[in-house]
């Protein structure tokens, strides 16, 4: 049975399609959104309401109400409404060139070659082999290695700031333990969100990276394992692999280098922790798959257009459910091994939303390229595989979240937000023509602006914070995009991959969050204490061992709201919590440069620290920046 069989022809699915939208039309017309069937066409304000409104316009300034009268009767469009012809499959018809005519009959070949493959056995029998091979894929991936051996690719043995506690007591031991782990791979890829000092160098959206440019590529205990491993050359960043680390304790100047794609920044003073790599022994099956499976999913969907060709609907599930476990099993899983419950925890109310997908837009879309399964597979796969890799196919755009204080961090950020804004608005125009002219753009124009006044609200009302993720944006996309044309289906596979992305590699956050939640391991803007030592009251003349730093008292404004001691950080590890004003230098090793980091505490926890003030082993004292770090 052919796939014009399977749908019913082009003309009847577009037949359907008005007849569904027509009872949205109605409802529309009984809540005031649109005009029903019963709307007089063409009226510039019908309600009996606005009818003197629009009667004083015409008399008061006729130039102006006729401007108004266009613009209401353009935005209106065809009345009673209309649909959009099916498209006609470009490789499927005959051509007109300088008076000669010539046939490219490439779809009807397509179909007429793969028809025997279409019988509805053979689809299940291919679906239940599908599923016993990518589960062999998963194990050969994930359950082959000890699931205490896998690390993340920001995983690091040195907690930020005063995270390892007063003397990093809670990182420890610090020397003499190895540990043979694997990565996953793209772990070169990941970087800080949030800016990082090291030492007085400040370094954010890139790999965290201290040392290794010694003979035995020795680094600091807070640079990102995998990474390191990457830039020392264990494994390579497109497989991932295996390695064992080996704690070596105390490092003296970490020196910085470029390997393998990856830059490392130096520091020139001392640090408690420090790891050095070696080749694992005991690990095996250590190359990450994601690539493999990656080609076999793109295979079987190329597959599912051109030959088994089963019903828009199967096939619209089947890239739902293929989209959405390459991204949690393969490609961006939310932890290493992969959480299944959590996975399956949002799988379920995807399956929801993609229902609702199917419902507002994609049934009126995919069935008319029923016709035309090379240009379908063209037009949705492209730009669906472009999506489920969101993470490595936009990864060059310098925006990683969608909030106002990552845009200005991040260089470029602006400028690239400026001109995703312009394509968007370009292709959101376009789309509004088409919608026009089939006379539907008062009722989607009604909802959208409602939709825009109820979270404006929200995010005004409730005091938290506006977070517009991947997965909303498609949401808030997809119905404008249910018609008969090639940039919708374009728009189409393309929002139902960016869709999965957001949703299988980070769940359903919420579209409004706290403060905190967006900050992670930034600052909090928290109240910062200041230094009585500084560059002009500091004595060169005296040695290290006998001199000490001081920092001003607590004010009273600042104790009221809990505060009650402070924290300092030497040389990026904090080595005092308590309610001294000051700290002898005495243990310090001389010859060196020093850091210092300063914040207030509460009940032993820190807030935000100070910029570092640096100490350099001539005397010279530098005080720090202003603001928080």
């Amino acid at each position: 049975m052919d796939q014009g069989l399977r749908h019913g022809s082009s003309r009847q699915t577009i037949v359907c399609s008005s007849e569904e939208r027509s009872k949205f039309e109605v409802e529309a017309s009984e809540q005031g959104l649109g005009h029903g069937p019963g709307a007089e066409p063409h009226s510039l304000l019908p309600s009996t309401r606005f009818s003197r409104l629009a009667d004083s316009l015409r008399v008061r300034s006729p130039q102006s109400y006729n401007v108004v009268d266009r613009a209401v009767k353009y935005i209106r469009g065809p009345s009673p409404k209309v649909d959009l012809p099916n498209p006609v499959p470009l490789l499927g018809c005959t051509y007109n060139f300088k008076g000669n005519q010539f046939t490219i009959a490439l779809e009807p070949a397509i179909i007429r070659s793969t028809r025997p493959l279409t019988a509805t056995w053979l689809f299940v029998l291919l679906v239940a082999a599908y599923i016993i091979s990518f589960s062999f894929l998963v194990r050969a991936q994930w359950y082959t290695t000890p699931a205490s051996s896998f690390v993340d690719c920001t995983s690091v043995y040195w907690a930020k700031d005063a995270g390892c506690g007063l003397d990093g007591s809670l990182c420890a031991p610090f020397s003499n333990s190895s540990f043979d782990f694997r990565c996953p791979a793209q772990c070169g890829s990941v970087v800080l969100q949030n800016p990082y000092l090291v030492g007085d160098e400040s370094v954010d959206f890139v790999p965290l990276l201290v040392g290794g440019g010694d003979s035995q590529k020795t680094y600091r205990a807070d640079s990102f394992i995998c990474a390191s491993a990457i830039q020392a050359g264990l494994f390579s960043d497109s497989t991932g692999g295996c390695a064992s680390i080996n704690l070596v304790g105390n490092f003296t100047n970490y020196l910085p280098t470029t390997a393998f794609g990856l830059s490392s920044i130096g520091f020139p003073s001392v640090f408690p922790m420090s790891f050095r790599f070696s080749p694992s022994n005991i690990l095996t099956h250590c190359t990450d798959l994601r690539t493999p499976a990656l080609a076999f999913n793109i295979l079987i969907t190329c597959l599912l257009f051109l030959i088994l060709r089963p019903k828009a609907i199967v096939t619209w599930w089947c890239l739902v459910c293929i989209g959405f476990w390459h991204i949690a099993l393969f490609s961006q899983p939310q932890a290493t091994p992969p959480p299944l419950d959590v996975a399956f925890g949002a799988f379920l109310p995807a399956l929801f939303v993609c229902y609702g997908f199917w419902r507002v837009a994609v049934r009126f879309t995919l069935p008319v390229f029923a016709n035309a399964p090379f240009e379908a597979m063209i037009w949705y796969l492209a730009p669906y595989w472009t999506g489920v890799l969101t993470n490595l196919t936009m990864s060059q755009i310098p925006i990683d979240r969608l909030t106002a204080a990552d845009i200005k961090q991040q260089p470029g950020g602006v400028v690239a937000l400026i001109i995703i804004v312009l394509i968007l608005l370009v292709l959101v125009v376009n789309q509004m023509r088409v919608i026009r002219k089939t006379g539907w753009l008062p009722y989607y124009l009604g909802w959208y602006i409602i939709g825009g006044l109820v979270t404006l609200v929200l995010a005004l009302a409730s005091g938290l914070q506006f977070r517009l993720h991947h997965y909303i944006i498609s949401m808030v996309l997809f119905p404008g995009v249910g018609f008969p044309t090639r940039l919708s289906a374009i728009y189409q596979g393309f929002l139902l991959g960016m869709f999965l992305n957001d949703v299988a590699a980070f769940g359903f956050d919420s579209i409004l969050q706290t403060a905190a939640s967006l900050v992670g391991d930034g600052t909090t803007g928290s109240p910062l204490p200041t230094f009585l030592t500084n560059s002009t009251t500091y004595n060169a003349s005296i040695a290290l061992a006998n001199q000490t730093i001081s920092w001003n008292g607590m004010p009273t404004a600042i104790a009221t709201q809990g505060w009650n001691g402070f924290a300092l950080l030497v040389d990026d590890v904090e080595v005092y919590v308590g309610t001294a004003l000051n700290y002898s230098l005495a243990a310090l090793e001389v010859g060196l440069p020093h850091f210092f980091r300063l914040a207030y505490a509460m009940g032993g926890t820190p807030g935000d620290f100070t910029m570092p003030a640096t100490l350099w082993p001539n005397g010279t004292w530098v005080d720090p920046l202003p603001g928080a770090s």
